[in-house]
């Protein structure tokens, strides 16, 4: 990374950034120390744009201090189309296991929330953009089968590109595979609340991520569909400011609230303690 540094003759000097110790913000390009940013939860103290966490993160900002217990953590994708692009799907998901720390782009487990206890449901971008196939489905519905069973709150906290293409309708059906599941919950009166962060797209919007008792979401996400760019080549029009951003949403009242990361904990307890209530 680098920038410029106006000398005495006003003229302009590049200067090399040492890799690791500042951030430039995908926002307001302001140039950050990182731990400045590590201490304010991976968001940008200048205009508060919330940089993606992986889902260990979540699991340490939501979770009490030492309660989240994984469920299924051996659950991965197999290759039933012998997909192959530029590198084989087989090769793509050791890859993405390899870059992430993951096994798969969503991990899953028992914790507690400000003492309450929760199934948590928390995906990862980074393995493979978050992208739904059938272990990922696999995993959400155990989960809610968990919180079903034993009658607890499920939380699930999105960040996908949508299905997973390399597994062409298998990824497909995780839609509704995981929709009935939340239709379970539902029916049993098991809370179940959504939170959405950046980004969060495709089939992941289309079901579990817009089912929530409650959806929340961090600010300034993008959530949607199809891209905007997709929407107005086909729409043949320019769409309005903010599009697809949580604040537009939540205007248009498909979402519940915004919160910041910052608030997000005690926001759920708060919630559970209220729905477990109702």
């Amino acid at each position: 990374m680098a920038w410029f540094k106006r000398t005495k003759d006003h003229g302009l000097k590049t200067v090399k950034i040492p890799e690791g110790l500042w951030v430039k913000c995908d926002s307001c390009k302001e140039i950050i120390y990182k731990k400045e940013i590590d201490r304010n939860l991976k968001v940008c103290p200048k205009c508060n744009y919330h940089f993606r966490i992986n889902a260990n993160e979540r699991v340490k900002l939501l979770a009490d201090e030492g309660t989240f217990t994984e469920i299924n953590p051996d659950i991965t994708s197999a290759d039933p189309l012998q997909f192959k692009d530029s590198m084989s799907y087989a090769e793509r998901l050791k890859d993405n296991q390899k870059k992430s720390g993951l096994k798969e782009a969503v991990i899953s487990g028992k914790a507690k929330i400000n003492g309450h206890d929760v199934v948590l449901v928390i995906m990862d971008f980074a393995f493979m953009g978050g992208s739904m196939g059938s272990a990922v489905g696999e995993k959400i519905v155990r989960a809610a089968e968990l919180a079903l069973e034993e009658k607890i709150p499920l939380i699930a906290v999105s960040s996908s590109g949508g299905a997973r293409m390399q597994e062409g309708i298998y990824s497909l059906m995780q839609m509704a595979k995981v929709s009935a599941a939340i239709g379970k919950l539902k029916d049993a009166a098991v809370p179940y609340i959504s939170v959405i962060s950046d980004p969060t797209f495709g089939g992941v919007t289309a079901s579990f991520a817009m089912l929530g008792d409650i959806i929340i979401a961090e600010p300034r996400s993008l959530i949607g569909f199809a891209g905007p760019r997709v929407i107005e080549q086909t729409i043949k029009q320019q769409l309005p400011d903010n599009f697809q951003r949580a604040e537009f949403l939540l205007e248009h009242g498909l979402i519940d609230m915004i919160v910041e990361r910052k608030d997000m904990k005690a926001t759920l307890a708060k919630l559970i303690e209220h729905l477990k209530g109702a």
